[in-house]
């Protein structure tokens, strides 16, 4: 199962994370958000990993511009669509972009069935709130295409291996405090998911 840490906001804890064996990491580029990063900053940190790490760039409420603007300046390989977009903002997407389903109901989790998509558990705020999803919403559904997040954490996430997830997301479940990362706990979760 691969493995992306979220919530990106240092040099030190992207490598952290690269050397623990993650295969994507996430930058926020929401500003009401406790991990929020500038361009500036996190182009500081892409312009120094190594090769074949995929760099996901958050967004809440941007337009296609905006979205296409930031990741080419900060060398972002993917766009993370954290809100209800029309296909006309998607169709404008210079980058691969990764649909996120905020999922309230079981039904949910079919959204986009078709794709690879990222399902995280519905709350008011936008990413990192570690509420977790119902693992039994799963249950029976192809998850060959699904990222999952959500209160995800080194303690429970053997849980989600059964699923047959194509990935899990994790960053509050890995943090000293929001926005840092905790090493031991990245290295014990990547661990524990692969």
């Amino acid at each position: 199962m691969r493995v992306k840490i979220c919530g990106i906001t240092s040099y030190e804890d992207a490598m952290i994370a690269i050397e623990a064996g993650a295969d994507a990491l996430g930058f926020v580029f929401y500003d009401k958000s406790p991990r929020y990063l500038s361009p500036q900053k996190a182009r500081q940190i892409i312009e120094k990993l190594p090769p074949f790490v995929e760099k996901v760039a958050l967004f809440v409420h941007e337009s296609a511009a905006s979205i296409n603007e930031i990741c080419r300046f900060t060398k972002a390989t993917r766009a993370q669509i954290h809100f209800e977009a029309d296909e006309s903002l998607y169709s404008a997407l210079e980058v691969a972009p990764l649909r996120v389903v905020r999922a309230q109901k079981k039904e949910d989790v079919l959204e986009f069935s078709q794709q690879y998509r990222l399902v995280d558990a519905y709350c008011e705020a936008y990413g990192g709130s570690g509420k977790r999803l119902n693992l039994e919403w799963f249950e029976g559904v192809d998850c060959s295409k699904i990222i999952l997040a959500g209160g995800l954490s080194p303690e429970n996430v053997e849980e989600t291996k059964k699923y047959g997830f194509y990935a899990v997301d994790v960053s509050s479940g890995v943090e000293l405090e929001k926005g840092v990362k905790d090493p031991q706990k990245v290295k014990d979760f990547i661990r524990h998911a692969k």
